[in-house]
């Protein structure tokens, strides 16, 4: 588990084909790997790597197949910039939303607009994500967790404000860019425990049903 709190940016350093999957290098001089060992997990804008060899400021992870086809890992060549986050732990203060580290899907940042010294992003998710996400609540953005500040259908807006910018590879960020989306872990398994369509909306009798709303 992760926050979206990103610890410190990366760059790639090389990209190993290994039998139809990759082996990721990244280097990383600004996150500390001092109490990381093999086998913990990083994530990797946003997505959940296993570090398989660590050397000082970097280490390597392998990108399977599926998660090469599902996110935005297998666009990356040496020298892009990453967001990394070492795992979530007890004491890890819980200062963005929980995050899993499994991408649900690739939006497209669409807009960006300069707004006082913050930055705007209207950013386009897959038509079948747009139910998970509302106004006010959480989504994770290559691995920044960001509250959402509008909603239209399957695009949204985010405010992102100068230490974000600054600490990330947002200040990259520009119409027509694929970034991976983990929409809240909360309203996946709302729906699923509901048992519900959540296209159809969810009722007075449907809350009743399952316990969050009194019986007359």
């Amino acid at each position: 588990m992760f926050t979206g709190i990103v610890h410190s940016e990366g760059e790639v350093e090389a990209i190993e084909p290994r039998g139809g999957d990759v082996r990721l290098r990244i280097r990383c001089p600004g996150l500390s790997l001092a109490s990381s060992s093999l086998g913990d997990s990083i994530a990797v804008n946003g997505v959940c790597l296993t570090a398989v060899d660590l050397d000082g400021e970097s280490f390597a992870a392998d990108v399977s197949r599926e998660s090469l086809g599902l996110t935005t890992l297998g666009e990356l060549r040496p020298g892009h910039r990453v967001n990394l986050e070492q795992a979530l732990t007890l004491a890890t203060p819980l200062g963005g939303h929980l995050v899993t580290g499994h991408v649900d899907g690739v939006g497209e940042v669409i807009e960006r607009r300069e707004e006082a010294r913050s930055v705007r992003f209207r950013v386009r998710a897959p038509a079948a994500l747009g139910r998970y996400i509302a106004r006010k609540g959480s989504i994770c953005i290559d691995g920044v967790s960001l509250t959402v500040n509008d909603v239209d259908g399957a695009i949204f807006g985010v405010n992102i404000v100068p230490h974000t910018i600054e600490i990330t590879n947002v200040s990259a960020w520009k119409p027509g860019l694929r970034v991976n989306l983990e929409v809240d872990i909360v309203a996946r398994y709302l729906e699923r425990l509901l048992g519900h369509d959540a296209a159809a909306g969810i009722s007075m009798e449907t809350l009743r049903e399952n316990g969050f709303a009194k019986s007359h």
